[in-house]
Order: C-alpha cells, then structure tokens, then sequence
C-alpha cells in the first residue's frame, strides 16, 4: 500500500502534517503552521523535494539516537523524522520518504 498525508490541527488551533508509510507509521512530521494552506504548501515541499538525496541533512542527537530533516531548496526545514537506533535505520527511513513522499494523497484529521 502506498503511503499518505495526514494534515491536522493542533490543540492550540495551528496546522501540521505528516507523512506515513504504507503500513500507517510516521516517517515525517512538520512544523506547526498558523494557516491550513501553508501547511499545504509544506505538503507540496515534500513531493517537491523528496527525492533528491541533497534535500535530506542525517544528523545525530547527543543521546546517540540518528534522524534526518528533509529540506527545501532555501535550506529550510520541511520535516523531520522520529529518532532512530542506528543510521542503517535512519537511512531506511529517507529511502521511505523517497518512496512515499511524493504521493498526492491527502487525508484530512
């Protein structure tokens, strides 16, 4: 099954968005947006740029878990991954947004 958008809003009234796989986990989350259509926007950023390999910075937290921020082209950040045991996992997960981000399913919560 192919993944999809979820966009959402916040508690306090503000928009965000992830990405899931086809087995309905979470590969990427964004920011939270104060209007629904740029949260769209951001959307849009993701099937943009998901599949080239420059977009994605692999970082490492001080706890030496690995994750990942897919970028725009103006180096801001469009989303970021949940915190990973390894870097082969790491990487698994942005072969996954390579895989579904650029899907135009999207499913209003």
């Amino acid at each position: 099954m192919a993944g999809w958008f979820e966009l959402g809003k916040s508690s306090d009234g503000q928009f965000h968005f992830v990405l899931k796989a086809g087995n309905a986990e979470t590969i990427l989350s964004s920011e939270l947006y104060k209007a629904e259509d740029s949260a769209k926007n951001g959307i849009a950023s993701v099937q943009k740029n998901c599949a080239d390999d420059a977009r994605y910075e692999k970082k490492e937290s001080s706890n030496g878990k690995h994750y990942f921020n897919l970028k725009a082209a103006n180096h801001q950040i469009i989303g970021s991954s949940q915190m990973y045991a390894s870097a082969a996992s790491r990487d698994a997960g942005i072969a996954s947004v390579k895989t579904n981000g650029a899907t135009t399913t999207i499913k209003v919560v």
